[in-house]
């Protein structure tokens, strides 16, 4: 009996070793498949202090080898000086990012690459409140959602200054900042906000070996202000049907419903043609054998 009970305990701690092996081998094998190095990426800053002054979104802006294109929503944002209200909010400096009315406008930020983390430090308009508003960032991959995080000023008063961050390991490649709730007590309150330094982590500095992999298939540039082109590859001959939602999920547009060849294809869209208005807007193409999502900007 102590016999069969030593073999056994070899033949356990024998097969118990051959899965760590081949975990730590599939582990390596998909780090060479995905060209993903264990270095941890660093978050890059970007502080608008090199873009000119009294400028409107859109805009881009380039920080750390990552390029960002910034737009908005409503009337939108424009870059100003820090101390534009007579004053500076705590941690804010140079350029910042600033509201070009006193409607709700969102601040929308496309990446050139893949995303796993971001942050933006925020001030909301508020004079002498006990509470704050409540800001929303949501994430985006090729227009498919990935998540959502929500930030109130934990030191509420006059033009409080917080920070609101999301991190998503599986990537995103653009965010909407949003004025998600007005403070629940507060009377004197405007529904805008102030941003500035604004920091990104990319899925990996020395990353992704082929960054093409995330975005193949589909192409079209964003913001669209008046027409823009729709992109994509077949390999096998389908009925192709492509249709522009809005954000509560209602069409608004079918571009195009049909069949269609293996290869390449072009759509185009003439936005001043259709009585759509700024905003976001999804777009979906599907097929058979065949399915992709964007997320569009529309700025007119």
């Amino acid at each position: 009996m102590r016999t069969l009970y030593h073999t056994k305990s070899i033949e356990s701690i024998s097969g118990k070793c051959s899965f760590i092996i081949t975990v730590c081998i599939s582990l390596i094998f998909f780090s060479l498949i995905t060209g993903v190095t264990p270095a941890s990426a660093q978050a890059v800053l970007f502080d608008f202090d090199n873009a000119p002054v009294y400028s409107s979104l859109p805009i881009n802006q380039t920080a750390g080898g990552i390029t960002a294109s910034f737009s908005a929503t409503g009337q939108g944002f424009s870059i100003q000086e820090a101390n534009v209200l007579g004053f500076v909010p705590q941690g804010f400096a140079g350029h910042v990012i600033y509201p070009k009315s006193i409607y709700l406008a969102d601040l929308l930020i496309f990446f050139d690459q893949i995303l796993t983390g971001f942050s933006i430090m925020y001030s909301c308009q508020e004079l002498g409140c006990d509470d704050a508003a409540t800001m929303r960032v949501t994430a985006y991959l090729n227009g498919v959602f990935v998540g959502t995080n929500t930030k109130t000023a934990g030191n509420p008063g006059t033009w409080p200054v917080e920070t609101l961050s999301c991190s998503f390991p599986q990537g995103f490649d653009s965010v909407v900042v949003h004025y998600d709730s007005h403070p629940p007590t507060c009377q004197d309150y405007g529904v805008i906000y102030m941003a500035d330094n604004m920091q990104v982590t990319a899925l990996n500095t020395s990353g992704v070996s082929n960054q093409k992999l995330f975005n193949e298939g589909l192409f079209i540039s964003n913001p669209i202000s008046q027409s823009a082109t729709i992109s994509f590859s077949l390999f096998q001959s389908e009925n192709i049907h492509v249709t522009i939602y809005d954000i509560t999920g209602r069409v608004v547009k079918r571009l195009f419903d049909g069949p269609l060849n293996t290869g390449q294809h072009q759509i185009n869209w003439d936005v001043n043609n259709d009585t759509i208005r700024s905003g976001v807007y999804f777009l979906k193409m599907t097929g058979e054998h065949y399915s992709r999502s964007c997320k569009l900007v529309v700025v007119k």
